[in-house]
């Protein structure tokens, strides 16, 4: 039995001493990954300190394809940047905000994008790749990731395990440990990318098809939100509700969105929050600004955006 242990020691003990520099260097490559829909910038960003921010805008991809931080920036003389977590509700949203303020002065402004599906609660962990990096015994992205289909409780606290069987992720790794210069371009500017498309038949053609759909509200992310709220006022942080434009025919498919509104404007009106509401903006009505039902195309983005920062003069002094 002793010589059996010694064997399995002497087997597992190198590899043990190599998990953890093995996890260094492929973390290490992954932050500086520069593709779509790019996360890693926008973590690296946090980790790292770099962010000059006196407004920052969060939300989904609602918030970093729709509203730019440069003209924000222009338009009021503070800087400004897009925190929008994509495919993700407010859960994620709201550990993006705990990480920020850990590594960052906290923000004077908080523009939260809200839309029909803030307030519910996914169950698997899209876009789990960007988490990798910073995952490794860190006690807040456990607490807001561990209850999604992804990880398990051993990705957390032993180094290197999270990577097994991760073939596509440690094979992009090795790329950029190589070619380090190879896709250095970020991909996102202050968070923020628009998209040059214009809307297609194939919109029209879903849109025809598309099932009606009745939001699921979870308990928890709802009273996630206000606590949020009441920490923000706390710290003497502005937050401004917006919802963006959303294409007119596209509001139609959501049963209850009108539950949804009516929660956003009975906690505005609890905690004196602006919340600029622009469902039926002139934009909401045409095709040619939006490249799907829920998105704004760049232009429409740049419109909307100029409209935003008109109307939140009256509280960013």
């Amino acid at each position: 039995m002793r010589k059996f242990l010694i064997k399995f020691l002497c087997l597992i003990a190198p590899l043990v001493i190599l998990s953890y520099p093995l996890d260094y260097m492929i973390s290490n490559a992954l932050k500086k990954d520069h593709g779509s829909p790019g996360e890693h910038e926008v973590w690296s960003a946090i980790y790292d300190g770099t962010i000059d921010c006196e407004i920052a805008i969060y939300g989904s991809s609602r918030a970093w394809v729709q509203i730019n931080p440069k003209i924000i920036e222009d338009s009021l003389g503070k800087k400004a940047y897009n925190f929008g977590v994509d495919g993700h509700n407010f859960r994620i949203q709201y550990l993006r905000h705990l990480e920020y303020i850990k590594h960052h002065k906290k923000p004077a402004h908080i523009v939260l994008s809200v839309d029909a599906f803030t307030l519910q609660k996914r169950e698997d962990l899209y876009g789990q790749e960007q988490f990798l990096p910073y995952m490794l015994w860190n006690t807040n992205v456990k607490l807001y990731t561990s209850n999604y289909q992804g990880f398990s409780k051993a990705d957390y606290y032993i180094p290197f395990v999270r990577y097994a069987g991760q073939t596509p992720v440690i094979k992009k790794a090795t790329s950029h440990i190589f070619y380090p210069e190879k896709g250095s371009d970020n991909f996102r500017q202050n968070g923020f990318k628009g998209f040059d498309k214009k809307w297609g038949v194939s919109i029209d053609s879903l849109l025809a098809s598309e099932e009606k759909y009745t939001i699921k509200f979870h308990k928890e992310t709802v009273t996630l939100l206000e606590r949020f709220i009441q920490e923000c006022i706390k710290d003497n942080i502005t937050i401004t509700f917006v919802y963006a434009p959303e294409y007119i025919t596209g509001q139609h498919f959501v049963i209850n969105r009108e539950e949804a509104m009516t929660q956003y404007r009975k906690m505005a009106k609890k905690y004196d929050l602006l919340f600029l509401d622009y469902s039926a903006d002139e934009l909401s009505f045409k095709k040619e600004f939006f490249y799907n039902a829920s998105h704004l195309n760049k232009k429409g983005a740049d419109i909307f955006t100029k409209k935003l920062a008109q109307d939140l003069k009256s509280i960013v002094k």
